[in-house]
């Protein structure tokens, strides 16, 4: 393709007509921009279908979260019987919220509370409820009891114990919601040693256990489901949580965050570096940026300037082409084909360089005399559709321009067989 590039080298006319890309091209190299768009949508659905609706579910158990794992429709009820409920994601909250009659209900899904972080709450609160305890809870708050598997039984349970608020309860209905957005999937627990008391069991598995540490009451309940907006309402669940977090006057709802995790791990370079290392470092940056800008002041404003490059006529073409044929840009490099012979046909037929297309391939068949609508297909209405018809308007553009030459040429004299002395 460079051989068909080698004669668009003189200046074009200011006028020339071009062919432009058509619909069909310009739809063909759009394909993979089209192709990513969709993968991208595409994945963006999935995205949405997969975490759409744990997204719309809202913090489990939250006290201002009214949707189906929400706790808001017991935070409400209790406020309404004149319990502060006060909610809390970090220990110094707990802190700050509590007084001297104060209840802590204590969901930690994520396990962010340590051993401190319990025996704190046990000097702080008067009551403590637990909800779905881990192995670090039951250790530090009841060392008798441990974890026995998921809920007992089908159905509600009776209360078969002292404990005032599961009297009150009768029974309740800890399973948890088969709806796609619960998240609790409900426990139990088993006594191995004296000093508490299980109730709404099966046999030796309990879904609530009451047991005091430190002075304090403590409550570990089984199961979340028996506090959340879509299940509280079962059996006797309401009542258990109204009894067991309204037995105070104020209630911490404490939902430990990540601002109580434990730091682990080494010391960073802080802690391991003396105090005049900071300075220094500073005081070195500043003398640095100083003597940049004293030296930047001193050498002066920079100075723009062409540099000598030289690039020949013949590479340009070569690269030119290549880039043609790779893109398939058969209108683009016919374009610049017909650019350079229209210049050259209208500078041989004596046309002005500010002569339009159409009159220069009139003024060429007129010279050669050829039919104009011929020679206006050749100069400007013919695309190529493939590389053999470019190939065979670029020899057509060839040997019209050769044509145009020879017709405003004289006539060379034959010989006239004299010699000259």
């Amino acid at each position: 393709m460079s051989d068909l590039l080698e004669r668009q080298d003189a200046p074009p006319p200011t006028e020339a007509d071009a062919l432009s890309p058509s619909v069909r091209q310009v739809g063909r190299r759009s394909i993979p921009w089209i192709v990513l768009g969709a993968i991208a949508v595409l994945v963006a659905l999935l995205g949405i279908l997969l975490t759409g609706a744990d997204r719309s579910a809202g913090v489990p158990l939250d006290p201002s979260n009214a949707g189906l794992v929400g706790g808001k429709a017991v935070a409400e009820v209790l406020r309404q019987q004149g319990v502060d409920v006060r909610p809390a994601g970090t220990l110094a909250e707990v802190r700050d919220g509590a007084t001297d009659d104060t209840t802590v209900l204590v969901f930690d899904p994520d396990a962010n509370l340590d051993d401190s972080g319990y025996d704190a709450l046990t000097s702080i609160a008067s009551a403590i409820v637990v909800v779905e305890p881990d192995y670090r809870a039951l250790q530090r708050l009841a060392p008798g009891v441990r974890a026995a598997g998921g809920v007992a039984g089908s159905g509600p349970v009776d209360a078969e114990c002292s404990v005032p608020a599961a009297v009150r309860a009768e029974s309740i209905d800890p399973r948890p919601s088969g709806n796609e957005s619960s998240v609790s999937a409900g426990g139990t627990f088993r006594i191995v040693d004296g000093g508490a008391t299980g109730c709404f069991g099966s046999g030796d598995r309990y879904s609530l256990v009451t047991t005091t540490v430190d002075g304090r009451s403590v409550a570990l309940l089984g199961s979340a489901a028996v506090l959340m907006n879509d299940t509280v309402g079962r059996s006797g669940n309401a009542a258990l949580a109204l009894n067991l977090l309204g037995a105070h006057r104020t209630l911490v709802w404490y939902q430990p965050g990540i601002a109580d995790r434990a730091v682990t791990g080494p010391p960073d370079i802080s802690a391991l570096t003396p105090g005049w290392v900071t300075p220094v470092v500073i005081l070195l940056v500043l003398v640095f940026i100083a003597a940049a800008f004293w030296r930047g002041r001193r050498f002066g404003p920079l100075v723009v300037e062409d540099l000598p490059v030289v690039v020949r006529a013949g590479e340009t073409r070569e690269g030119r082409a290549r880039l043609y044929q790779r893109s398939s840009a058969r209108l683009r490099a016919v374009d610049a084909l017909r650019i350079g012979t229209l210049g050259r046909l209208a500078s041989i037929a004596g046309l002005p360089q500010a002569t339009g297309a159409g009159e220069i391939a009139d003024a060429v068949a007129a010279l050669i005399r050829r039919d104009r609508g011929t020679v206006r297909a050749i100069l400007i209405d013919d695309v190529p559709r493939t590389d053999a018809d470019l190939i065979a308007l670029s020899d057509s553009l060839a040997e019209l321009e050769r044509a145009t030459a020879a017709a405003v040429t004289p006539a060379q004299p034959g010989p006239t067989g004299r010699m000259d002395a």
